[in-house]
């Protein structure tokens, strides 16, 4: 097909902030959260096939071809709409696994987003997100493709303008952190008094997870005491991965040269909008 990406981009994501303001009957979280996307990004191949196979040749080591998310999405998407195609999924992870960066969920999004062009089975924003909230609560925020505030289980969310002009250090302290356990952890605060973004934007909010990661996993801790010493440093999602907010690359690129070599870290622009949106436009595919 003319014009059809070599590969198609899933970028990650930070939480700025991940209140937990109750919990439901069915025992998920009440959470409100502000999403910002970075331009980290893992990078999807897909083949379409006519013989209506899935496949993914190529993933995350450890991972199982029926337990990878873009695997799932490509079935759930073939099963959605009874198209006969099918496709062979090549993955190019950049994104830590375990890292509360959203890395599987991202990639299951583009997977649905691409899939859903390709295959030229027309569904609209809102359903491809109805299937992807199926396969992971974070796999909406990037359907929609743009930095959020969030509510609900992450699902309600109201785009934001945070500004393409910050810069993010983005360690990983090389542990997983399933993020189950955390939020089943006793004694995980799930009480916060519901915020507004306005209050996120006065106060900076702060990860009501954060305790319960710090004394569970002393590696998190250890980066997260490392690099408050250099920045204000804050946990992602359930981590592992910690983070640290500049206003100047260089900034960032300063700090990331001390960054201790048993750890991972990237300097990450922050986006308002996903580069997939741009890709699926310059494919002449609307954007939401």
């Amino acid at each position: 097909m003319r014009n059809v990406p070599h590969h198609w981009l899933a970028p990650a994501k930070l939480n700025l902030m991940l209140h937990v303001v109750g919990r439901r009957a069915d025992g998920y979280h009440e959470l409100q959260t502000v999403f910002q996307l970075i331009d980290l990004c893992d990078r999807i191949e897909i083949k379409v096939r006519d013989d209506g196979v899935i496949a993914r040749p190529k993933g995350p080591a450890g991972v199982p071809e029926s337990e990878d998310l873009t695997v799932r999405a490509a079935r759930a998407l073939k099963e959605a709409t009874g198209t006969a195609q099918g496709a062979e999924i090549t993955i190019k992870k950049s994104i830590p696994m375990g890292g509360g960066l959203g890395g599987g969920s991202s990639d299951a999004a583009t997977t649905l987003m691409a899939l859903n062009a390709l295959w030229r089975t027309g569904l609209t924003s809102e359903q491809i997100a109805a299937i992807g909230l199926n396969l992971g609560a974070d796999v909406p925020i990037f359907v929609a493709g743009r930095s959020a505030w969030a509510e609900g289980i992450g699902e309600r969310l109201t785009p934001v303008t945070l500004g393409a002009d910050s810069w993010f250090l983005v360690l990983f302290p090389g542990v997983g952190v399933p993020t189950a356990s955390v939020f089943q952890a006793a004694e995980l605060t799930r009480n916060s008094p519901p915020t507004t973004m306005r209050g996120f934007l006065e106060t900076g909010g702060r990860n009501d997870c954060e305790a319960v990661v710090r004394a569970r996993f002393p590696a998190v801790a250890e980066a997260l005491d490392w690099l408050a010493r250099h920045a204000p440093a804050r946990l992602t999602g359930t981590g592992s991965c910690v983070f640290a907010k500049f206003a100047r690359s260089e900034d960032a690129e300063r700090i990331a040269a001390r960054v201790p070599d048993k750890w991972r870290a990237w300097v990450a622009r922050g986006l308002d909008e996903s580069p997939l949106l741009e890709q699926l436009g310059s494919w002449g595919v609307a954007k939401w």
